[in-house]
């Protein structure tokens, strides 16, 4: 029995769980703990904030294109922006509250990570956002990771919002994706731009993550 497309993307992706868990882990080690969450908490906020105007932008490609898959997917790409939107003054309220601000710059690497995804889909085919978001949403905060941070930081409560928020919805929107990219039926071709882009974005975050816990003051 051929596998279905979602079955393959989380297939291909599972050779990087190792890698983004030892970052993660990584990143969460209890010295220093404190500093390295408002970093975290700096370079997830461009990186969030990028995410609406993504898919929006994305819906928009595929509006532009006669085809019924085009259509299921610009239906998804516009019901997920409303899902994600104002999360990034979620972070910014995490950030008030643990007494910082944004990054004036973002780092490099989350440049990168929405970057190579307005190349896509620009330039190849907007489907492929969809590895994008597999990999974000699949490497979602545990349910008991915001108790576990404001126990060992001493940071309040309020600092934690995101990480709340995010351990309880991403779930169902992998879900949500996952029955998508199956009702798509994607040609080999287009599966391979998810893959490929779930692939890079995987790369990609683990380097954020490990840069993160590994330099204090410098950027990823």
């Amino acid at each position: 029995m051929t596998a279905t497309p979602s079955l393959a993307l989380r297939t291909k992706l599972t050779p990087t769980t190792t890698a983004l868990r030892a970052a993660t882990a990584v990143l969460w080690r209890p010295e220093g703990l404190r500093q390295r969450y408002l970093r975290y908490l700096a370079a997830m906020h461009p990186l969030v904030r990028a995410s609406v105007p993504l898919l929006e932008r994305a819906a928009e490609r595929c509006a532009e294109q006669d085809d019924p898959a085009a259509r299921i997917l610009a239906a998804y790409y516009t019901r997920h922006a409303e899902e994600e939107r104002d999360h990034d003054t979620w972070l910014l309220d995490d950030l008030a509250a643990a007494g910082a601000g944004p990054a004036a710059v973002p780092p490099p690497a989350v440049v990168e990570l929405a970057g190579a995804q307005y190349y896509r889909i620009e330039h190849e085919h907007p489907v492929a956002l969809l590895g994008y978001i597999a990999v974000l949403e699949g490497n979602a905060p545990g349910p008991r990771l915001a108790d576990r941070l404001t126990e060992a930081t001493g940071l309040p409560d309020g600092a934690f919002r995101t990480l709340r928020e995010h351990a309880e919805l991403d779930g169902g929107h992998l879900d949500d994706l996952h029955r998508v990219l199956d009702e798509l039926a994607p040609t080999p071709a287009r599966q391979t731009a998810v893959s490929v882009s779930a692939l890079h974005t995987a790369h990609l975050l683990t380097r954020l993550f490990l840069s993160l816990a590994a330099d204090p003051g410098g950027h990823p």
